[in-house]
């Protein structure tokens, strides 16, 4: 079919905000967000994270109050982040293993809280817990090692499973994790445990301020690159998410999001799995900079930020401007 001016004019449906609502492509609901938390010790405490401004940490009854505004703004899910003091993190990263520890705390809180009415997603990886700020377990060359990691891995999701977490992420890249933790799921009586893989997640720039807000920053002793994916690669994404799919995995993430919505579009048309991105915290904190240096409104930054995800066929999107983006589709 061929269209020519002036029988088509696409100006046309363009002209009343009724009409240009009516022939949107892309919407964006509170139920596309997931809100990314983190967790500190202490009771009553909120620490305003300094390179992620309008980002706390909260004590577990503050998570568990955010879980409950979570729910009454329509967004469906929260992911949990622990902010481990020094004296707790090891070289092995034992804390992880720990059935009282920062994370399974904030799990029961937001259970007693809000019941099933929120989900929570709970992190999988060992850099909130050790002491090189490492997602796995190093050796004497400062390798960090894959089989003995995915080992530790799965007593962590069982951990987390146990207190009562809905989505196991595993963020940490290692290979054969998901298989590994999805025979333990089933084998230890958590079958409607989801798995949320961080399949393709990149060795990227973007993650400096959640390194801070889960005080893993300061301690990373060398990179990452042996583990998370090279920026330039793109078809070895694909090949991490057909891999991830076959293991268990009940759907997949690209991280980080803006810079990879290109990925988020290979993925979502090569696999027929919901496929999730992470608005990562240097992404929240461009924003958040621009804003305030004038570059542009705030809300309409986000927004338009937010469609573009879900254009390129993002299923949901984690974001620590999930409140701010609900409150605002809630008019």
């Amino acid at each position: 079919m061929t269209r020519s001016y002036p029988n088509t004019r696409l100006r046309r449906t363009r002209t009343h905000g009724w009409s240009r609502a009516m022939h949107r492509e892309t919407v964006l609901t509170p139920a596309d967000l997931i809100w990314p938390l983190f967790i500190t010790d202490g009771q009553g405490v909120e620490e305003p994270v300094a390179s992620l401004p309008g980002v706390s940490r909260w004590s577990v009854e503050g998570i568990a109050k955010r879980a409950r505004e979570a729910v009454d703004l329509g967004i469906p899910c929260i992911a949990l982040f622990p902010n481990t003091q020094p004296g707790l993190r090891s070289d092995k990263g034992d804390e992880a293993l720990n059935p009282d520890n920062l994370m399974c705390r904030a799990i029961r809180a937001v259970r007693d809280a809000c019941g099933n009415d929120v989900g929570v997603l709970t992190d999988v990886a060992l850099d909130p817990y050790t002491s090189h700020g490492q997602d796995g377990l190093v050796d004497e060359a400062g390798y960090v090692v894959n089989d003995d990691t995915v080992a530790v891995l799965v007593d962590q999701a069982i951990n987390q499973a146990e207190a009562g977490a809905d989505i196991i992420a595993p963020s940490d890249m290692m290979d054969g994790r998901v298989k590994a933790i999805r025979m333990a799921l089933e084998m230890g009586g958590y079958a409607n445990v989801q798995i949320m893989a961080y399949s393709a997640k990149y060795a990227s720039a973007f993650y400096g301020p959640f390194r801070d807000a889960v005080g893993s920053g300061g301690l990373l002793q060398g990179d990452k690159k042996t583990y998370q994916m090279d920026p330039a690669n793109g078809d070895e994404a694909l090949a991490e998410v057909a891999l991830d799919i076959a293991e268990g995995a009940d759907s997949v993430m690209v991280k980080p999001g803006l810079a990879y919505l290109d990925i988020v579009r290979r993925v979502k048309e090569r696999f027929e799995v919901p496929v999730f991105a992470y608005m990562v915290s240097g992404e929240y904190a461009l924003i958040e900079a621009g804003a305030a240096a004038g570059a542009g409104d705030r809300d309409a930054l986000l927004m338009e930020s937010l469609t573009g995800f879900k254009r390129a066929g993002a299923s949901g999107v984690l974001t620590y401007h999930a409140p701010v983006a609900a409150r605002l589709l809630n008019g």
